[in-house]
């Protein structure tokens, strides 16, 4: 968020409740439950202002899935006494907050929220696109992780994003692979949604969608991600005519900041899948309409369009899975993430149980504040060597399972202790790696894939009046996805995600080739933290977080992680602490836009900079589109509470029954 979207962004926010409450979906407020702290207050109240917006003046890195939005100084955490909801929209936190009001499950509030955020965030998520997710059920005190990834159609082949045709047209898709039909995957978000309410929900699946329906009726103000995101993809949002109707006015130009948008073909879509579950979206009219979309040979203008193969069977056909999540111990701690095809978790992982063999507390930040405090060089240092490691082994051997088993057939080979404390003893404090070699884990016919091109980009986490906990990140890729759209939603272009080529220039195989039905690799890292127990199992829920950002995202929740658990920081501290750390490349990334990072004079007039550069980093100083969303459970005046905190990076609010401060 710019300078110039300060107004309208907090006039948005104080609005939400009103919006909300005008629609006839916020619950009125009640009087506190027997035993409430005084202060808290059932309803779900948007707070007016939440801090002004200071943008550093740097470029955003343009590898990342959306543009920068500058960072929203004087943040504070939230504070709620059973039930709070965070993401990065005050509209989709508002929806998902009646929800848990009314007594709804985090699974519940969860599709509220992602209903809303369709609509309010088309850029980063929707209905064409497909998410993971951790939930935790404190009756039965289970983790669960749900897969929600798209797949690539029973007709793609290893060449699909390479050549129209390798037989006859070898050539690229045109526009290109991610405009086409063959970047879009079958979407996964309407079952995945389906499937954890199934499991988790407690009130009628018919009744969580009618926030978003009304809001699609009446409109909302655009606010300014979504504007900065329909001004970048014009050109390309012209070539589809319902994309183009809906974003741009009839001369082309884009709707701009505080334009009331409204989408009746979402309210339509909504309105379908609470009367017939996921099944209105993967058979019928929806499923026909968007295989069509898929098949599209020509552009609005009339240029060529290279169609995807997508068929109504490949719908009909997709499955959300219920997978076994990656859990492992950091130091008092458990830790547990997506497993593949997410390498979110397995990096996260990887990257914390290096860190745990270095005393990361002894390198906190200095002058600890609202914005997080100043990251020392060494602290930034050996995150970011440990998630060099941790890269060339995801890089190298993490894909879809059920088509390439990781080494070992387990996750545990590369994140058993033994092994890890091997790749830490890879870390100089004195100089940086720069490049890391993946771990040899005998014989493994895969290339060391150098792609890095999936992204995520929207991340929400909620917990319950039951203490019931759902984090996820779900997403359509790129800003904007394929820039297709069809019955009010765009569809995504995660195939992607896949490697750009099958293979290694000496014709090894990638793990993350293109293959009939299998899923690209994702960086999401939905996580969830709980204390260890008397006897060392998993004990108590302490957290949950995740981020947005690409292939970023583990970085971004690694920081968090080390920022709360090592370093004392507060949920509010940490999502707003300088975004640093690494891919498996020289180049260590500071975020610019944080108010602490000192970009003139090519950085040379900052510490931070000029202390990582001497010991052989490359900086990088491009502007961050983090989005962390964290709870955390507390104590405060001897009460357990819930402790909120959102990216000031975006533009989000955390709610819940709310305790005054």
């Amino acid at each position: 968020m710019t300078r110039r979207h300060l107004a309208p962004a907090f006039a948005a926010i104080a609005t939400a409740q009103l919006l909300l409450a005008a629609c006839g979906h916020v619950p009125p407020a009640r009087a506190p439950a027997a035993g409430t702290p005084p202060g808290v207050e059932a309803g779900c109240r948007v707070p007016g202002e939440r801090g002004i917006v200071v943008g550093a003046g740097q470029p955003g890195d343009t590898t990342l899935p959306e543009p920068a939005s500058g960072y929203r100084t004087g943040l504070q955490p939230a504070f709620a006494r059973r039930y709070m909801v965070s993401t990065s929209n005050a509209l989709a936190s508002a929806a998902g907050c009646a929800v848990l009001a009314r007594g709804g499950s985090a699974a519940d509030a969860a599709v509220a929220v992602q209903a809303v955020l369709g609509l309010t965030v088309p850029e980063a998520t929707g209905l064409g696109a497909g998410g993971l997710l951790l939930y935790y059920d404190a009756g039965r005190k289970t983790v669960q992780a749900y897969d929600g990834r798209e797949t690539a159609p029973a007709a793609a082949t290893g060449d699909y994003l390479r050549y129209i045709d390798a037989a006859s047209e070898r050539q690229a898709p045109l526009p290109s692979a991610r405009a086409s039909g063959r970047a879009i995957g079958t979407p996964g978000l309407p079952r995945l949604l389906e499937a954890v309410q199934r499991d988790h929900g407690r009130l009628a699946w018919r009744d969580l969608f009618g926030d978003a329906i009304t809001l699609s009726t009446n409109g909302f103000p655009i606010g300014g991600r979504l504007a900065d995101a329909i001004a970048l993809n014009a050109a390309s949002l012209k070539r589809d005519r319902a994309a183009a109707a809906y974003f741009l006015h009839a001369d082309g130009s884009p709707k701009a900041l505080g334009t009331r948008l409204a989408n009746p073909a979402y309210a339509d879509t909504l309105q379908r899948l609470a009367e017939q579950g996921a099944d209105a979206f993967y058979t019928g009219s929806i499923a026909q309409d968007i295989v069509a979309s898929i098949a599209t040979t020509r552009a609005a203008d009339g240029s060529p369009i290279t169609p995807g193969k997508t068929t109504l069977a490949d719908l009909a056909g997709y499955q959300a899975k219920r997978r076994e999540p990656v859990c492992t111990t950091y130091r008092e701690y458990w830790v547990c993430g997506m497993p593949p095809p997410s390498s979110g978790g397995i990096t996260v992982a990887s990257a914390l149980g290096i860190l745990e063999h270095f005393d990361l507390a002894r390198y906190k930040p200095a002058a600890i504040d609202g914005e997080g405090g100043h990251p020392s060089v060494t602290g930034v240092h050996l995150v970011s060597e440990a998630e060099r490691l941790a890269y060339a082994d995801r890089d190298k051997y993490v894909a879809d399972t059920d088509f390439v088993p990781l080494p070992g057939g387990t996750w545990d080979t590369l994140l058993n202790q033994r092994y890890l404390q091997g790749r830490a003893r890879l870390i100089d404090l004195r100089a940086s790696m720069r490049t890391a070699s993946p771990g040899k884990l005998g014989t493994v016919p895969l290339g060391v894939d150098p792609a890095l091109a999936e992204h995520g980009t929207s991340h929400f986490s909620i917990v319950d009046g039951d203490g019931n906990v759902l984090t996820a990140t779900t997403t359509v890729e790129s800003s904007m996805g394929s820039f297709h759209m069809t019955r009010g939603f765009l569809l995504n272009n995660q195939l992607t995600d896949f490697s750009a080529d099958p293979a290694d220039p000496a014709g090894t195989p990638y793990a993350n080739r293109l293959a009939p039905g299998k899923r690209p690799r994702s960086s999401m890292a939905p996580t969830l933290v709980f204390r260890k127990a008397a006897d060392g199992s998993r004990g108590d829920f302490l957290m949950a977080t995740g981020s947005p950002g690409g292939g970023a995202i583990p970085q971004y929740v690694v920081k968090t992680l080390v920022g709360m658990l090592d370093w004392g920081l507060d949920a509010q501290q940490a999502a707003g602490l300088v975004d640093f750390g690494a891919f498996n490349s020289p180049i260590t990334t500071l975020g610019g836009e944080h108010p602490y990072i000192d970009t003139a004079d090519g950085g040379n007039r900052d510490a931070l900079i000029t202390g990582l550069r001497a010991l052989g980093h490359t900086v990088g100083t491009a502007a961050q589109p983090s989005g962390v969303n964290t709870i955390l459970r507390v104590r405060r005046d001897g009460v357990p509470v819930l402790q909120g905190g959102t990216d000031p990076r975006r533009e989000g609010v955390v709610l819940g029954d709310t305790i005054r401060p």
